[in-house]
């Protein structure tokens, strides 16, 4: 970390942003109703984003950023004094310092940043509908796998556990049930869950398959690195340094969106667990993170109405969290009118209008601006150079200020990418090192589905271990049913029965139990149904 004496146009409540006739401020206390940054390709957006990321970790808040092109890991480093730099600094009277900021790198495919990891019963229903791209009616029977996997307290870590529900759930043919006389446990649980997908309506097996099919597409894309534990803390994004700046958070995303659903729907999960972990915080002097969606189209392009709805009312809400959310984007008419009306903060970039869309675009920007008597919004939209830009943010009591043509400020530190070996000296100092490099295959629904657990612990006797097993042994041994598997008397299997239905009660109390103590982000989870949220994701309050 840098450090200087430099003074810059920053205040105590509010970030400059850049200057033109009238001077462009960003105030802390408003940061949380959000904002849109938007231009054409080349015209200065990232720019636009490092100025605000840099002003809002000067003031102790902590930001989380997709980077795209890798044009915003510069943050990380040391910036140069370049001339053009020099140049506009001067013209606003700024003294220009260089300077760089605490930044953690993250990365879904664990290469160029820390790992990130959700598990899949905290991504949920929906939103895994939405990365699978799936119809109603599969989403449907995918509700219902969540629905049965919440009731029994089987938890859903990763691919594997998913795809062992969804085959557990799957119709099989009455011959082949009919086949086993004397099922095992195992097959007895697949048939309970069976009976309880069917309780909400027809799960076929060729829907199952459907999804299956789908969940090995995602696989292709590398989802199997993002589902599985450690899962991430999301409070470790709002981490603050030892000189009381706000730690910058990048995800490397150049891989990432090569998937661009992928993409959408893992920051849109992200959102959405802010949104159900994070308390009420009311008006804040300054917000408790800033969330930067950069190709933010990609979140809105096809979604169902029904998904649409949500994102609403979460981006609607969220700000009461004390979490800004500013979308990144080529063209305002990317992002929905219910959506856009949440949006306080405009920063717009030159547009081009080449097409009828194009100058669609343009009159829709021009549009969702306070007028200034002054400018004619969308003649100068089509005029500006790379580094201007048309800005209004809230004052005051939340009223937007008029338009204003400015030139953005210079960032402070690197513009541009650093190269792997500052990436790796970066993460190397890392206060994550450690915590999330290295993946846990817990006990997890897989597991349960396939009698993995029981069949390793089981003595080389045969008999079960522990209490529960000599309470087996015991009854086995005095009803006959410890003998090899056969057809049994009547007798037996009132006893057979009897031993089950004791055992399940005591298992489940224990169960229970171990729901309460256990740790892990899934631990009370165990043993109850669970509870979600806005967005399908997992409640944990």
């Amino acid at each position: 970390m840098v450090t200087s004496d430099n003074k810059t146009a920053d205040t105590d409540e509010k970030i400059f942003i850049g200057k033109g006739e009238q001077t462009a401020w960003l105030t802390l206390a408003l940061a949380n109703r959000h904002g849109l940054v938007t231009g054409a390709t080349g015209t200065g957006k990232t720019v636009s984003l490092q100025v605000m990321a840099e002003g809002f970790a000067r003031a102790g808040v902590p930001v989380f950023a997709a980077d795209i092109k890798g044009d915003l890991s510069g943050i990380a480093e040391v910036g140069e004094a370049k001339d053009f730099i020099l140049k506009r600094a001067g013209e606003m009277g700024l003294n220009f310092q260089p300077d760089q900021f605490s930044t953690v790198f993250w990365d879904v495919f664990g290469e160029q940043g820390h790992p990130v990891r959700a598990t899949v019963t905290e991504m949920g229903p929906l939103l895994l509908s939405r990365m699978l791209d799936l119809n109603d009616v599969q989403e449907g029977v995918l509700n219902v796998a969540f629905r049965v996997a919440d009731e029994n307290g089987l938890t859903l870590i990763d691919m594997k556990d998913l795809r062992s529900l969804l085959d557990a759930i799957a119709p099989v043919a009455k011959k082949a049930a009919a086949a086993d006389d004397d099922p095992d446990d195992n097959e007895e649980l697949k048939a309970a869950l069976r009976k309880a997908a069917q309780s909400y309506g027809n799960v076929s097996k060729a829907t199952v398959g459907t999804i299956q099919r789908q969940l090995l597409v995602l696989e292709n894309q590398g989802a199997t690195k993002f589902f599985g534990e450690p899962a991430l803390t999301l409070k470790d994004f709002m981490k603050t340094d030892s000189d009381g700046r706000g730690v910058v958070n990048i995800l490397v995303a150049d891989k990432l969106m090569q998937s661009p659903k992928l993409y959408a729907t893992f920051l849109l999960w992200m959102l959405s667990e802010l949104f159900e972990e994070l308390p009420e915080a009311g008006d804040l002097a300054k917000p408790k993170l800033v969330f930067f969606f950069d190709e933010a189209h990609l979140l809105f392009d096809d979604a169902p109405d029904a998904l649409m709805d949500k994102i609403e009312q979460v981006v609607r809400l969220i700000r009461s969290k004390g979490v800004g959310v500013y979308f990144v984007t080529q063209n305002p008419i990317d992002v929905p009118d219910k959506v856009l009306a949440q949006l306080g903060g405009r920063v717009q970039h030159a547009l081009r209008a080449f097409t009828p869309r194009d100058q669609k675009a343009v009159k829709a920007a021009a549009e969702t601006f306070r007028p200034n008597p002054k400018l004619d919004t969308a003649r100068v939209i089509m005029e500006l150079g790379k580094g201007e830009a048309l800005v209004s943010f809230l004052e005051g009591g939340g009223t937007p200020t008029m338009v204003e043509r400015v030139m953005i400020r210079p960032p402070t530190a690197r513009i541009g990418p650093i190269t792997p070996e500052e990436r790796k000296a970066i993460m190397s100092k890392s206060p994550f090192k450690g915590k999330y490099d290295t993946a846990i295959d817990a006990e997890s629904a897989y597991e349960m589905l396939q009698k993995r657990v029981a069949d390793t612990a089981a003595p080389a006797d045969g008999q079960g271990g522990g209490v529960l097993g000599q309470i087996g042994s015991i009854v086995g041994t005095i009803f006959g049913t410890n003998v090899k598997r056969g057809r049994l008397s009547t007798g037996q299997v009132i006893a057979r029965d009897v031993t089950r239905s004791v055992t399940n009660k005591v298992v489940g109390g224990i169960v229970a139990d171990l729901g309460k103590s256990v740790g892990g982000s899934l631990g009370s989870s165990v043993g109850r149904a669970l509870v979600r949220g806005a967005l399908g994701g997992l409640l944990r309050r």
